[in-house]
């Protein structure tokens, strides 16, 4: 809330991640993706935040809306997988990631403002995309979008989108999904940051400047 009619609006928002987030599935793992823009109000607060957030060694959350509650989120989240983990001496499994993510999200609903993504690799199941959207919803899919980019393609990428793809057209796809989103949103935007989860373990892509793809933008 604004205390004075002189004070800027973006010194009175809340700092948020903005933003656009998407993962998918393939055979052997999964592709996560977002941009890097924070924004408080208008004011673009942090142009090259990390979305992707790293749960467990093999599980990573992509995040939207209040950075401070995503962050405590996963922070959360993380504690209790780690805790799980030296437990069972087993990595903990995505679904069980999801879930943690689900109950808190659901539980503080009224309190937070979070959108969360959780995918990863387990050796149980493998490659998995979990969305649990504001309100603590969860809901495992073949892929997920989020953030305020996602609605501008949903049509782009409902139309894209087939079961099967390697590891490489799931690439392409989240960076020209995000490219689009970027492009349209003014909540989202800086660099498309990637990361793809397999049994080898996690490898991170960042993709700048000129080699962001373009489309038409009339």
């Amino acid at each position: 809330m604004r205390t004075n009619n002189m004070t800027p609006e973006w010194m009175d928002s809340e700092v948020s991640t903005g933003t656009s987030i998407m993962a998918v599935e393939f055979d052997g793992g999964v592709v996560v993706g977002a941009d890097s823009r924070t924004t408080t109000g208008s004011y673009i607060a942090n142009r090259v935040t990390d979305k992707l957030t790293k749960v467990a060694d093999y599980i990573y959350c992509c995040r939207s809306g209040s950075a401070a509650d995503t962050q405590a989120v996963s922070d959360i989240v993380s504690y209790h997988l780690d805790f799980l983990q030296s437990e069972t001496q087993e990595p903990p499994l995505v679904r069980t990631a999801a879930h943690l993510f689900k109950g808190m999200c659901y539980q503080y609903r009224d309190q937070l403002s979070a959108g969360i993504i959780c995918a990863g690799w387990d050796k149980k199941d493998g490659g998995q995309v979990y969305s649990i959207p504001i309100g603590g919803m969860c809901v495992q899919q073949p892929f997920a979008i989020g953030g305020s980019g996602s609605t501008y393609i949903y049509g782009y990428v409902d139309s894209v989108f087939k079961t099967g793809m390697t590891q490489e057209e799931c690439m392409k796809f989240v960076t020209n999904s995000l490219a689009l989103a970027m492009m349209r949103d003014g909540s989202s935007g800086g660099v498309i940051r990637l990361a793809i989860i397999t049994q080898k373990g996690v490898e991170r892509k960042v993709i700048v400047g000129s080699d962001i793809p373009r489309f038409y933008e009339g």
